[in-house]
């Protein structure tokens, strides 16, 4: 990957959390096997997120780096702003060994630069070896950012030293999608192997209570979930909405909306769209898969963390062909893997499979 540019991301400030949301990990993870995830790991990825959000702010120009990543995609100066500052967070967290990137999607190890070789190896055998990989997509949206439309930051967090090859289902254990707006925030979804359901909940970016303490994460939300019915307001998110030109069922589907009287809310942000669901505690995301509209959202980077997150809040997340479960067993040996997706609230979903899939 090139990354000629003029902007550069400096080592970013740990952004710490406050007591309630320390309490709030403690509570979730009381588990020594999980201790550098709560201290070390979920810090570092929502310190990422602060340094992006602070790069974002002050890269005003935005314009193409000169460089395309792997899959042959033009990058943006912020799209490689965002991939450093993810990539310096990372290299001050012993417990991350391995990370990929949707603009460098080759599975590397990660190189703990500025830390010691003996603090490295005192943190693994503190947490008797607790180790994650990152996959992470670091500006989701980063077409739509021109116009200061929201866009976000997706991670992706594995047990082990890989997630070639291994079961979504059991060894992606949690996931973070970072929001920019006129506001950042983040959605943290956290599920074990044995759970069904696992947990969700939200948090903010604000300025410390303490004078010159910089920026610091709050709980906003302890818990993240989609509403029960009935609902007051019902809302779609179709994506790719010419494809119903040449698609009967997602025509179909769009139709059905309309005629129902939901409320459209797309912007163009895989981010924003799906946490917005979130938000109002209802909602369903269409990324249609048709002949003349191929797969184009990866597995790894989005795809798979966006599943997490849904059903933690009590969703569910499909093939909008085969009409199958996102989060299976079968894992993806590659990291351009793609498919399409339909997710949010459960009885949408599974209404929107019926007409898709047959």
């Amino acid at each position: 990957m090139t990354t000629s540019h003029s902007l550069k991301a400096a080592a970013p400030p740990a952004a710490p959390l406050t007591a309630a949301l320390t309490t709030h990990l403690a509570s979730l993870l009381p588990s020594s096997s999980r201790d550098s995830l709560r201290t070390s790991v979920l810090p570092s990825l929502l310190t990422s997120i602060a340094a992006t959000s602070t790069a974002l702010r002050a890269a005003q120009d935005v314009s193409l780096a000169g460089s395309s990543n792997s899959f042959g995609d033009d990058q943006l100066n912020v799209d490689v702003l965002a991939e450093e500052a993810i990539r310096l967070c990372l290299a001050q967290c012993p417990s991350v060994v391995t990370a990929s990137s949707e603009e460098d999607p080759i599975e590397k190890p990660v190189q703990h630069t500025g830390l010691p070789f003996q603090v490295v190896e005192a943190e693994q055998d503190r947490t008797h070896g607790e180790v994650y990989t990152v996959a992470f997509d670091p500006l989701d949206g980063s077409s739509i950012i021109a116009p200061n439309w929201t866009v976000g930051t997706i991670f992706s967090l594995w047990d082990g030293t890989s997630a070639l090859g291994a079961s979504p289902r059991d060894k992606q254990i949690g996931a973070v999608l970072g929001v920019y707006g006129p506001r950042t925030t983040a959605v943290v979804a956290l599920r074990f192997p044995g759970e069904e359901k696992g947990v969700c909940f939200e948090v903010g970016l604000s300025a410390s209570s303490e004078a010159g303490k910089g920026q610091e994460w709050d709980l906003i939300r302890p818990s993240v979930s989609y509403a029960p019915p009935p609902f007051k307001t019902r809302y779609f998110a179709p994506a790719n909405l010419r494809s119903t030109n040449t698609h009967a069922a997602y025509a179909k589907l769009v139709a059905h909306y309309m005629a129902e009287n939901y409320t459209l809310r797309y912007c163009g942000g895989l981010v924003p769209d799906v946490v917005h669901a979130l938000v109002k505690g209802h909602g369903v995301y269409l990324s249609p898969v048709t002949e003349t509209s191929k797969a184009k959202l990866r597995s790894l980077y989005e795809l798979f963390p966006l599943a997490l997150v849904v059903e933690c809040c009590g969703g569910r997340a499909v093939d909008p062909v085969s009409g199958e479960n996102i989060l299976g067993d079968k894992g993806v040996e590659g990291c351009d893997e793609r498919g399409g997706i339909v997710c949010g609230t459960a009885e949408e979903v599974e209404y929107a499979k019926e007409v898709l899939c047959g």
